[in-house]
């Protein structure tokens, strides 16, 4: 028989559900987070198919979902699909493709859609995802012919995984699903990531030879772990000093002495002043967008500050501010690269990165707030209790500038969040990286506000057996968006205050573990006691509304708004942006978003 016709016999005829479901199979997909609709039955009945070869996890909230899968996008570097069901339920999912996207994160997720032949009649929840999701999304498509299904999967991975890594949304029409097609399955295609050019190495060895006060910046997605062994290696050997861009804690080892802390949201104001000192910047991995670079002002855009930027697509590079030298790489690729450079026996910048570290050092220390619970103290005990490979998610909020100033975390620990700013997403995360590894402790950091967007997601963690640990930071407001509130219209509290239930109560309602902690003593035997229960715990700690960041409280920022004013173009006045950001740490700790 020839090869042609035998194949083509062993191809069976299949619905476009379980096409579907089986090309997830073929590309490595294995979790699937989903609210189920009737708009994707077929898809439903074909992942039953196929549930000894991948997880569904049936989540309660379409953004608990997304977040859920992007989550796991970010720890694994792999993609997770998720599924949502038409019109409302794409809505509502719809902020995880936008974390996904300003995250660089790879992200797979299916919309079910109405009968193709009900299009453009305005019919039952419609919507044109193409044109919704067009702006946030890598790529946005339809299936509407179910013999296109493996071919589609395959390259929305593709897309999804490599350059830049972010979201794709597939919507899926309703009768293609049922649709009985003969058609293959496509695996993984093997192409080679962009590696540096040795004409580039040779450059950067240039500059570095120049250097005197040079500084590594990291962030971006797409590390594995060796890259990751790779960079620290090539760091550690040069003894550069080491910053990481917003919420990219996990890509460099904390406790390491030439960590010199982040450059984002309520970064240290020393370090940003000495960044401005830099004579030459390695910008790895990271977009340099507007939470690392301060909005926009930490370096010239015309490039009065030398920066080598490495990126693996180019039109990144030299989008705001041009670089002496530009390098398409992945962060791995580059890693290896870099790894393999001969250092000096003693760097020229020795001195620096000690000086640099010593700063990191003192804004980690933890100083004398008043009241009966420190949070510098807690977050410094709570470090000393995790293990070596302990997930940490945080939420959007002034709560979540605390374990980034006050932590270091080490080579194997996770710290994870959303860099785009949105609330809900501690929980989620939290559940997802328990869900990948049962037996790592995950620990959520998460804001009274944000708790009460996403946090009922706790009962998928019940459903399937896994134990997160929540801990919710409540000072009854939404804290950011008071702070900004107060500065710019002080004693004016509009639309900021909260009123909350017993978070401990909310837990044990489902069957877990609750704690409340209201000073510093009480919150390791609570954290020990939630650990061994082995339950899936919330412990609320109740916090010192006046002390509104890590560096201001609400009477201070009151009392610095009442100072005169310079008048509008005189020689003292400044931009409010450039101000906020020069100024103390205090002007901009958070995103206005939230």
């Amino acid at each position: 028989m020839d090869i042609a016709p035998a194949r083509k016999a062993r191809i069976k005829s299949r619905p476009g559900g379980r096409v579907l479901a089986d090309a997830l199979v073929a590309q490595g997909i294995d979790h699937v987070f989903a609210v189920p609709g009737e708009s994707y039955l077929d898809v439903l009945d074909g992942l039953h198919a196929v549930r000894d070869k991948l997880t569904l996890i049936t989540c309660r909230f379409e953004a608990g979902a997304v977040d859920m899968a992007e989550a796991y996008g970010k720890l694994t570097g792999r993609p997770a699909a998720a599924m949502v069901t038409r019109g409302p339920g794409a809505c509502h999912g719809a902020i995880g493709v936008h974390i996904a996207r300003q995250d660089s994160t790879p992200l797979l997720l299916f919309i079910g859609q109405i009968p193709f032949a009900e299009t453009d009649r305005d019919s039952f929840q419609e919507i044109d995802y193409r044109r919704m999701f067009g702006s946030v999304a890598k790529w946005v498509t339809q299936i509407d012919d179910a013999a296109r299904i493996p071919e589609i999967v395959a390259h929305a991975v593709d897309v999804a995984t490599r350059g830049r890594p972010g979201p794709v949304v597939i919507a899926l029409s309703e009768e293609m699903q049922r649709n009985l097609v003969e058609v293959a399955d496509l695996g993984p295609a093997t192409v080679a990531a962009a590696q540096p050019d040795p004409a580039a190495i040779t450059a950067l060895e240039r500059l570095l030879a120049r250097a005197r006060k040079p500084l590594a910046v990291l962030g971006g997605s797409g590390w594995s772990e060796a890259g990751r062994a790779a960079i620290r290696e090539f760091l550690v050997g040069f003894d550069l000093p080491v910053a990481v861009t917003f919420r990219r804690q996990q890509l460099y080892d904390g406790t390491l002495s030439n960590f010199v802390g982040d450059l984002g949201v309520g970064s240290d104001p020393a370090l940003v002043a000495k960044t401005r000192e830099a004579d030459l910047v390695l910008a790895i991995g990271t977009r340099l967008g507007e939470a690392a670079t301060q909005g926009y002002t930490l370096f010239d855009p015309a490039g009065a500050t030398p920066i080598v930027h490495v990126y693996p697509e180019p039109e990144e590079i030299g989008r705001v501010f041009r670089p002496a030298l530009g390098i398409v790489a992945t962060p791995d690729g580059f890693a290896a690269a870099a790894r393999g450079l001969e250092a000096p026996a003693r760097p020229a910048w020795r001195e620096w990165t000690a000086e640099l570290r010593a700063l990191r050092l003192a804004t980690s220390a933890a100083p004398t707030y008043p009241g009966a619970l420190n949070l510098a103290q807690v977050l410094h005990a709570l470090q000393a209790e995790l293990p070596e490979e302990a997930v940490l998610t945080c939420d959007a909020g002034n709560f979540a500038t605390w374990p980034v100033r006050f932590m270091n975390f080490a080579d194997r620990q996770r710290f994870i969040g959303p860099c785009n700013g949105a609330m809900g997403y501690a929980v989620p995360a939290a559940i997802a990286a328990k869900l990948i590894r049962p037996e790592r402790m995950a620990v959520a950091f998460v804001g009274d506000g944000g708790f009460l967007m996403t946090g009922q997601e706790l009962a998928t963690a019940f459903h399937h057996g896994v134990a997160p640990i929540v801990l919710v930071f409540n000072n009854q407001m939404y804290g950011t968006i008071r702070m900004h509130q107060e500065r710019d219209f002080p004693g004016h509290v509009s639309g900021t205050a909260l009123t909350n239930p017993d978070f401990a109560k909310f837990i044990e309602a489902f069957g877990g573990h609750g704690e409340t902690v209201t000073t510093t003593e009480q919150f390791i035997p609570a954290f020990r006691r939630a650990v061994a229960s082995g339950k899936p715990a919330v412990i609320e700690l109740v916090t010192d509304p006046e002390q509104i960041t890590t560096r201001t409280t609400i009477s201070a920022l009151r009392a610095a708004a009442a100072k005169p004013k310079a008048a509008p173009g005189s020689a003292r006045a400044a931009p409010k942006r450039v101000a906020a950001v020069r100024g103390k740490a205090a002007a901009k700790p958070a995103p206005k978003g939230r």
